[in-house]
């Protein structure tokens, strides 16, 4: 198991152009390798770095302490995993949070990275952030349903074929829970 060195980012003014190169390369890879992470504009694979730029831009412009941040995990320097928390501030769920866009670089799978960023990102929404429960959503068909619950999260209910692949490969969005 690798362990990673971990950065919190709570302002997009903190991400260096470096960074923001490795946040997009890693996420056209992950993309490019079938991984399951989507955004508004970014097409099915394969895409580009021009697909990906945008999207990534957007998750910075949105970083804010109280509301969005973005976890990353390296190693030797190097760009591991990332991954965004957000909380919206409505009385009615602000002791809640949302994880997104959840990420191994393709180079780094089956380190620990994953493991490593899911647990960090346990304490930084108690700690740092005082939330009492995190979600997430995992495209079905990857296994993923099973590695969160390893870690703790429970399966809450799913979108039967909410998302489409490809033409006639509809998949179900598996909506999962973890209280802090």
């Amino acid at each position: 198991m690798t362990v990673p060195e971990f950065l919190q980012m709570t302002r997009p003014h903190e991400i260096t152009p470096g960074l923001r190169r490795q946040l997009v390369d890693c996420w056209k890879a992950v993309i490019n390798a079938g991984g399951a992470v989507i955004a508004p504009g970014i097409p099915l694979p394969p895409v580009s770095v021009r697909d990906v730029a945008p999207a990534a831009e957007r998750l910075i412009a949105g970083l804010d302490p109280e509301r969005g941040r973005l976890l990353v995990a390296t190693v030797d320097g190097s760009l591991a995993g990332w991954l965004i928390i957000r909380r919206d501030l409505h009385p009615l769920i602000a002791h809640c949070g949302v994880v997104n866009h959840v990420q191994t670089h393709p180079h780094f799978r089956r380190r620990g990275i994953g493991t490593a960023l899911m647990t960090r990102v346990r304490e930084v929404a108690a700690e740092d952030m005082n939330l009492e429960r995190l979600q997430l959503s995992a495209r079905e068909g990857l296994g993923l349903e099973h590695f969160y619950g390893s870690l703790g999260w429970t399966e809450v209910g799913r979108w039967p074929g909410a998302l489409r692949v490809a033409p006639g490969d509809d998949r179900d969005d598996i909506l999962m829970c973890l209280s802090l």
